[in-house]
């Protein structure tokens, strides 16, 4: 399934790979003056490149190598031969591929192994500049990308959503506010987010504040809980009611448990 609109002649395209008539979940990909940002997932990887047929894609840029990300590299590059860049650091992961847990098969499958180009710190198209910014914390290798004169920003996965409940092992809260911070302080005027669940944020920078905050007031009191002798099952259950639906749904990938663990290891309140 793809959806598609249009935000101040960026073109927001929504796909999600439908079961029993529903959408299991949905994945977002933006098109503006000849550059596409990611790629979305294997499951609407056709329906993506059918779109883009009558469309003038110059090049793509993978904010980062997770497969709902990357899903449509290999069709894209064999059936319009447009060149794909990533950060270095993603590069051999989505090059070779890497482990999946069912549920990412599910509601996103598998990327064909692509070989793109290492990105530099900027992409020039022919009527906007694009500032490349390192990003890490959700994952190494993340980037995004800011287009100051009109103030826009896509954030890959650094930004979804203001209070999450919920992270994967790998994520660490202290380097996604660092990397927060970097966007809230670059010199535009304004910093309109385009997210990877297609939600499109105006207020971007004060968006970004507000979480900001929300980790730090969480910090304080997983630490408080921690210093009181709470392990991290009685923290999840304090904090946030019990453990999130979405580790049963996710063999534990993402969960609230990890969420508590990284503010313990990676911010100090």
């Amino acid at each position: 399934m793809v959806e598609i609109s249009e935000y101040e002649g960026v073109t927001r395209i929504l796909m999600s790979r439908v079961l029993d008539g529903k959408p299991v979940y949905w994945v977002a990909a933006y098109l503006v003056d000849g550059l596409l940002v990611d790629t979305g997932c294997h499951h609407t990887s056709c329906e993506l490149a059918d779109f883009l047929q009558d469309k003038p894609v110059l090049w793509a840029v993978n904010t980062h190598y997770h497969e709902d990300h990357t899903g449509a590299n290999h069709l894209l590059m064999s059936r319009y031969g447009i060149d794909i860049y990533a950060h270095p650091a993603s590069i051999p992961l989505i090059a070779k591929g890497f482990p999946l847990y069912p549920y990412q098969e599910i509601a996103w499958g598998r990327p064909v192994p692509t070989t793109v180009r290492p990105l530099g710190d900027r992409v020039v198209s022919p009527g906007h500049l694009f500032h490349v910014l390192e990003t890490p914390g959700h994952c190494e290798g993340h980037v995004c990308l800011i287009e100051p004169e009109c103030g826009w920003c896509f954030t890959g996965d650094l930004f979804v959503r203001e209070n999450p409940k919920f992270i994967r092992p790998e994520e660490n809260i202290g380097m996604i506010m660092a990397s927060m911070r970097k966007l809230v302080d670059f010199p535009a005027d304004r910093l309109v987010l385009f997210t990877s669940v297609g939600k499109i944020v105006e207020d971007g920078r004060s968006a970004l504040i507000r979480c900001i905050a929300y980790f730090s007031e969480l910090a304080g009191k997983v630490h408080d809980l921690k210093r009181k002798g709470h392990g991290i099952d009685e923290i999840v259950r304090e904090v946030f009611g019990g453990e999130h639906p979405f580790a049963g749904l996710t063999n534990g990938q993402f969960s609230s448990a990890s969420l508590v663990r990284s503010l313990l290891e990676t911010v100090t309140p």
